[in-house]
């Protein structure tokens, strides 16, 4: 293979016209942020979430469909992603943004552990695999949604942290196994992000204050700064990063 035909051009490196990206978990927090970056840079995006449509998400929850195409898909059902069909015939870009967290210790019981896990992990591979087929003919990108909690430990969410694990090795076993397809998959490991899933903090004064106290920006990052990330991976300007996840925490794990 000529070394020739990968030279990047880099004026257009962010240009996403003419592709298609699928942003799971794109209703809000980061994944909503991710789908409108992309199709700010000009891809035709598609997202999946829990509701019965569209409509049902507010922009009070931090939520902006505008200009995305939304199907209701429950991707904690594997069965479930298995039977959807999607409304596109070609993927480029193929984001995981899934993810929950259960507070005040109710990981530790095991029906919450799994139900936790079932999502934040098993329907990772789930949803990759149902795309492979489409990714391997476009020899597009994958970028997963991973946490600092998959490099360090979380006192009180066991199955957050486990399952976070968990994404990190996925993404480097999938990035290892098909890139000999042409499909390159990565993922970004988030820090503090101003997002609904992190409110248990930032409605805290003492515990943001303590928080924020350990990440050498001295701040939490916006769910833009996120996206930004996540294009970066599924760009050609990453075309020779194959299996990584990116930590994006402004510092915080430095220490």
């Amino acid at each position: 293979m000529s070394l020739s035909s990968h030279q990047i051009d880099f004026a257009n490196a962010l240009e996403f016209a003419g592709k298609t990206v699928l942003v799971v978990g794109g209703s809000s927090g980061i994944g909503n942020a991710t789908a409108q970056t992309f199709r700010q840079l000009g891809a035709d995006v598609h997202i999946w979430g829990t509701r019965a449509g569209a409509a049902d998400y507010s922009a009070e929850e931090g939520s902006d469909m505008t200009g995305l195409h939304y199907t209701q898909v429950d991707v904690s059902d594997a069965d479930a992603v298995a039977a959807v069909q999607p409304g596109f015939d070609r993927l480029d870009v193929l984001v995981l943004a899934q993810g929950i967290v259960l507070y005040k210790r109710a990981e530790f019981e095991m029906a919450n552990f799994s139900k936790v896990v079932r999502l934040n992990l098993d329907s990772v591979m789930a949803c990759a695999m149902k795309f492979h087929p489409m990714l391997r003919e476009s020899r597009g990108t994958v970028v997963t949604m991973s946490s600092i909690a998959g490099f360090r430990s979380t006192l009180a969410n066991p199955a957050y942290s486990a399952s976070k694990h968990g994404v990190v090795g996925l993404t480097a076993a999938l990035g290892d196994a098909w890139a000999r397809d042409g499909i390159r998959v990565n993922g970004i490991a988030p820090g503090l992000t101003d997002t609904r899933m992190t409110t248990v903090t930032t409605n805290s004064p003492a515990r943001l204050e303590a928080t924020l106290g350990r990440i050498p920006l001295g701040r939490m990052a916006l769910p833009q700064e996120m996206a930004g990330a996540v294009v970066f991976l599924a760009s050609p300007l990453a075309a020779y990063v194959v299996g990584q996840t990116l930590i994006v925490d402004g510092g915080l794990t430095l220490a």
